[in-house]
């Protein structure tokens, strides 16, 4: 039986023979050997098979259960695949700022929806897949000594975020809802550091996260001591921080530092004998907890302090044998540690202090040089570690706050009207307050995105918190405000966090 040739169409190309179908391709390989000159045998041929025909498939019937066997679970379809899911493990993530070579794809990979990606992973980590809300953590010991880290205390320094690189996990933490401060602190040592640290607010403002909030002494219910609370807004609503360490003071001062709230000093009525105070305590107002500081070199109370340069000044007071002070000490808060430095010209009490242009100016009060209230002004200049005077100052001022670089005072003797104080000239200007509710009224000064609150010092019923804003057209500065602290307003300060 002989063999199947497949047929050549075609012409022969010039130059090329037809080929020879008459030998085998043994005897062709022969005769190639014999003669390298000869040409080469073509391809082998290509056989095109036709398409495979649809074969129809019987129905499938669900097969009967086996009593006493589970029957199979039906797990449906696959679920969706979300538009990042994937990506974390396969696409590198690179910073808006680090420039790599990619397509046009990757380039348009938004700075937002990155920030959204580092957030979620944030949240994942904290508080686990299965349950990505629950409710924070709003309190840790409140009595605990403050530990400065060092680089010996196991993982205090290692990677922020395994896997990512320092400045994206800087900025990963930093878009956390401030909410899950507490429980971030609550991760790891080098968590709490980067947490509690001065570049963490510098991030979140980077980011669009820094947030304001007002924190309120207010008097306590039934007798108790005063407690501090922070004011929320139309969607939150005012929460109690937790009790102050220590026994129930009066006369103490407050001054706010790297987002930290210091309450020091003061005194104690016991036994009908005062004790004066050199405690210092600070509350963290992201870590939602107080921690003792080092104790100051004079106790003291009813004295002035501000914060200067990054350090808290305190000076004058009441010492502990009751005689006024002239001594001024500053806090240094890498050290952790008070030193004494060039005391006041005179001993001053009942006066307070704020920072202008890296000075400190102490107003107010009374000296043992003046009859009644003292309307001098002392200034210190920290690089000259020197003291000036001058004479503008207020009277007895009950409530103060600093906004744009001026002052802003309210006067015992005159609570319907603002005196501002512009270091720049030493100069004064009154503003008269809106009237309302009752004319004998006392007001505490508040400051929230740089404008001026009063909240009220007395239980009156219907009283809106009013609120000035200087940036604001003539005519049109005055406001009413929903904040509101829950009792009466003693002092407030404002946090960055």
């Amino acid at each position: 039986m002989g063999r199947a040739v497949p047929a050549w169409h075609g012409p022969s190309p010039k130059g090329l023979r037809s080929p020879d179908f008459s030998r085998t391709p043994r005897e062709i390989a022969g005769a190639t050997a014999a003669n390298p000159t000869s040409d080469p045998p073509p391809p082998p041929p290509q056989t095109i098979l036709p398409p495979p025909r649809a074969v129809a498939m019987p129905p499938t019937t669900p097969a009967k259960p086996v009593p006493g066997r589970r029957p199979p679970r039906d797990v449906g379809p696959p679920p969706p695949r979300l538009p990042f899911e994937g990506s974390l493990g396969h696409t590198p993530l690179t910073h808006p700022h680090h420039h790599t070579h990619t397509s046009s794809a990757c380039d348009g990979f938004n700075f937002e929806v990155h920030r959204a990606l580092l957030l979620l992973m944030a949240v994942l980590t904290l508080v686990g897949a299965r349950e990505p809300f629950v409710k924070a953590q709003t309190s840790l010991p409140a009595t605990m000594q403050l530990k400065f880290p060092t680089r010996t205390q196991g993982d205090s320094y290692g990677a922020l975020i395994p896997g990512l690189p320092e400045d994206l996990a800087k900025v990963c933490l930093a878009l956390v809802p401030r909410s899950y401060f507490p429980v971030m602190g609550a991760v790891s040592k080098r968590w709490m550091s980067f947490i509690g640290s001065k570049e963490f607010i510098a991030v979140r403002k980077e980011v669009g996260r820094l947030e304001e909030r007002i924190y309120a002494l207010i008097t306590g219910d039934g007798g108790k001591g005063p407690c501090w609370e922070v004011l929320g807004s139309l969607e939150q609503q005012n929460r109690m921080l937790p009790p102050m360490p220590g026994l129930t003071k009066a006369g103490f001062s407050v001054v706010v530092l790297d987002g930290k709230l210091l309450v020091m000093a003061g005194y104690v009525v016991d036994y009908g004998k005062e004790c004066v105070s050199d405690e210092v305590y600070q509350y963290d107002a992201r870590l939602n907890r107080w921690a003792a500081l080092a104790k100051m070199n004079v106790a003291r109370r009813d004295f002035a302090c501000a914060e200067v340069n990054g350090a808290v000044y305190v000076a004058g007071g009441f010492g502990s044998d009751g005689d006024g002070l002239s001594s001024v000490e500053v806090y240094d808060p890498q050290r952790n540690k008070w030193t004494i430095i060039e005391s006041l010209r005179r001993p001053r009490w009942g006066s307070f202090a704020c920072s202008f242009n890296g000075k400190l100016y102490i107003m107010g009060g009374r000296s043992s040089f003046t009859i009644g209230n003292s309307r001098f002004i002392d200034v210190y200049d920290p690089i000259l570690h020197s003291w000036t005077e001058i004479k503008k100052g207020c009277v007895m001022v009950t409530s103060h706050a600093v906004i744009d670089k001026r002052l802003f005072c309210i006067e015992w003797k005159n609570q319907r009207s603002l005196a501002i104080f512009n270091p720049s000239d030493s100069s004064w200007q009154k503003i008269l307050v809106p009237l309302t509710g009752s004319s004998t009224t006392l007001f505490s000064l508040g400051v929230l995105d740089g404008k001026l609150l009063l909240f009220s010092q007395e239980e009156e019923p219907g009283y809106q918190t009013l609120m000035y804003d200087s940036t604001a057209p003539a005519g049109y500065e005055w406001h009413t405000s929903t904040l509101k602290p829950s009792g009466l307003c003693l002092c407030s300060v404002t946090i960055e966090s």
